[in-house]
């Protein structure tokens, strides 16, 4: 079954509960998403404060993917830049799917959707992300349409002796 996807949807304890849950089992699974494991709910809750922050402020966007039973099993957070000579492109950040549903098309799924929602933003003509090198991930995202525009080498430390490269993508937008 394909995940129902919604964007900004309302906000109570049970999706911020699905959220950090979510979060806390990508991680944990290996999933680049801010941290290394090991996380708990204490450690990703303050994240998830800071998007909560901008949704309240209008800068931040939620799209959230749902099974079959309703839990969350996907997220993407779509943050608009605030320079004002680039607010015509949006950031997506935190994109997640739970480790039980990867493999199934659903990340595919999640990026569409997210896509979809800034597209329907007034001005926006494009999606910036960026991503942990070593993963794959860039070879997901550019499945998905995305271009490697940039790359800073050993950017990101994820252990003493791990560093990473902070990869650079970006999705134009056609109107």
């Amino acid at each position: 079954m394909a995940l129902t996807f919604e964007v900004d949807p309302a906000f109570d304890r049970a999706l911020r509960d699905g959220i950090t849950a979510l979060w806390v089992d990508v991680v944990n699974a290996g999933g680049a998403v801010g941290f290394v494991p090991p996380v708990t709910e204490g450690d990703v809750r303050p994240e998830l404060v800071k998007h909560l922050a901008g949704m309240v402020e209008g800068r931040t966007r939620l799209v959230v993917g749902r099974d079959e039973e309703g839990a969350v099993a996907a997220t993407a957070f779509l943050t608009h830049n605030t320079h004002r000579l680039m607010r015509h492109w949006i950031g997506v950040y935190t994109v997640m799917v739970h480790p039980r549903h990867q493999g199934k098309g659903y990340g595919r799924e999640l990026m569409a959707a997210t896509a979809d929602a800034a597209q329907d933003i007034d001005g926006i003509e494009a999606v910036r992300l960026t991503c942990r090198g070593g993963t794959g991930a860039d070879r997901f995202y550019a499945s998905c349409g995305y271009k490697e525009v940039g790359r800073i080498p050993n950017a990101i430390r994820v252990a003493e002796d791990d560093y990473r490269d902070d990869i650079l993508m970006l999705l134009p937008l056609f109107r």
